[in-house]
C-alpha cells in the first residue's frame, strides 16, 4: 500500500443516489477527476451525464482515488466499506474518507480509529440544506476531523458547498448534523400541526403559510414547504435517541417527533390534504 501525497486530486464517489448524484456533476464541473461507484447499476448512466467516470469495482475505485466521499444510507453498510477486510481495503495510506451519510458519532469515531491504523484519514463530512441545495451547488458541509485533514479535503468540498463549517474532533459533524435534524423536524411537525388547525378553522392554508413566511414563527422548513421529504426523518430521529441513550440524558420532545413523524412520512405535504 503506497502512501499519497497531500494533494487530493482524483475523488471518488459511492452512493449516486438523490444528493450523491449533483455532487458529482459539481465537482466534475470543478476539473476533478471523478469516479463513481453504485451497487445500482441502472445509475450508470446518470453518473456519466454528469461528468463522472462509471467505476463497477469497489477495488478499482479505491485504487484510483485520493479521496472517497461516501454517501450511503446507514452504519452497517460504512462498517462494510471501511473493515480491514471491506470494500475499501484498497485504499493507499495519505487518501481521505469523509461520510456524508448521518449516522451515530461513535460509528465515525470507531470507524476513524479503525482507519488510522492503516494511514487512513476518516472523517465526518455531513450536509445539509436538501436537494435543492445539492443541485445548486450551495449546501451546508458539517466536518469534523484533524484541521490539517480537513483543509485538504475543503477544495473538494468547496465544490459542492456554500458554506463549510469545522465543528472540531471527528465525530462532531454528525453531532451537528443530528442537532440540525432535531430542530428541523419540530418545525416540520409544528408546521402541519399549525396549518391543519387553521384549515379546520376556515382558513386558507396557504394564504397563512404566506403570512407566517413574514412573523415570528417563519422557519425554513416552512419555506421550503413543497419540497420537504419525510424519507429520512424516522431513521434521523432514531440516531438521536441513541445517542441521548449513551449519554444518559432523555429528550423527551424528540421521541414524540419520531412518533410523529412515522404518521407524516406517508404524507406528500398537500396543503388541501388536512381537509381530508
Amino acid at each position: 500500500m503506497n502512501a499519497r501525497d497531500s494533494t487530493m486530486k482524483r475523488v471518488g464517489m459511492i452512493g449516486a443516489g438523490r444528493m450523491g448524484q449533483p455532487m458529482i456533476g459539481h465537482i466534475a464541473k470543478k476539473g476533478f477527476p471523478i469516479a463513481a461507484y453504485d451497487i445500482d447499476a441502472a445509475k450508470r448512466a446518470a453518473v456519466e451525464a454528469k461528468g463522472g467516470r462509471w467505476e463497477p469495482e469497489l477495488a478499482k475505485l479505491a485504487q484510483s482515488c485520493d479521496v472517497v466521499l461516501i454517501c450511503v444510507g446507514y452504519d452497517r453498510e460504512l462498517r462494510q466499506l471501511l473493515a480491514p477486510d471491506g470494500g475499501l481495503k484498497e485504499l493507499a495510506a495519505g487518501s481521505i474518507v469523509a461520510v456524508l451519510s448521518t449516522v451515530h458519532p461513535e460509528t465515525i469515531v470507531e470507524l476513524a480509529e479503525m482507519g488510522a491504523k492503516r494511514g487512513i484519514h476518516v472523517v465526518d463530512s455531513t450536509v445539509c440544506r436538501g436537494g435543492k441545495a445539492a443541485d445548486e451547488g450551495t449546501l451546508l458541509s458539517f466536518v469534523g476531523g484533524d484541521a490539517a485533514v480537513v483543509d485538504r479535503l475543503k477544495p473538494v468540498l468547496s465544490a459542492y458547498s456554500a458554506d463549510i463549517v469545522h465543528t472540531g474532533p471527528v465525530g462532531t459533524a454528525q453531532v451537528a448534523k443530528a442537532a440540525n435534524n432535531m430542530i428541523m423536524w419540530s418545525c416540520l411537525i409544528a408546521n402541519h400541526e399549525a396549518l391543519a388547525l387553521a384549515q379546520r378553522y376556515g382558513m386558507d392554508p396557504e394564504a397563512l403559510r404566506q403570512a407566517l413566511l413574514i412573523s415570528s414563527a417563519d422557519n425554513s422548513v416552512l419555506r421550503k414547504w413543497r419540497e420537504n421529504t419525510m424519507a429520512w426523518a424516522e431513521d434521523d430521529m432514531e440516531i438521536v435517541q441513541s445517542m441521548a441513550a449513551a449519554k444518559g440524558i432523555g429528550l423527551p420532545q424528540a421521541g414524540v417527533n419520531r412518533e410523529i413523524c412515522r404518521i407524516l412520512k406517508p404524507k406528500r405535504f398537500k396543503l388541501d390534504e388536512y381537509g381530508k
